[in-house]
């Protein structure tokens, strides 16, 4: 399921459900194994929810490449790399972020059919 979060102050942030149950898990969202379809993130849990995804990014393997300079062609592509989960988390932190520093909830939601 795609799933949309939302806060006033922050543009949209567009996530699989699967991709964004780890980052909410982190974020201390007591969820298991599926995400509810609606949820929200009151401005009083944000100070907690960013907390727990920076440490979440911190304890986490880092899976960034870094580029050499050589023209090896047998480096891999970067579309078939791994994304961390620091890099999956970095849009919607930023939003937290934002929200915190606005005093806004974040809410997300099934993401309309187009």
């Amino acid at each position: 399921m795609l799933i949309v979060f939302y806060s006033k102050p922050a543009a949209e942030v567009l996530m699989f459900a699967q991709h964004a149950l780890p980052i909410l898990k982190a974020a201390g969202k007591p969820y298991t194994d599926t995400l509810p379809e609606r949820g929200v993130i009151t401005h009083e849990q944000l100070p907690a929810a960013i907390a727990g995804i920076e440490k979440a990014i911190a304890e986490g393997p880092v899976l960034d490449h870094v580029e050499s300079d050589d023209d090896n062609d047998d480096r891999e592509h970067p579309i078939s790399q791994p994304v961390s989960f620091r890099q999956r988390s970095f849009p919607l932190l930023a939003m937290l972020r934002l929200a915190q520093q606005h005093q806004a909830d974040v809410t997300w939601e099934p993401a309309p059919s187009w």
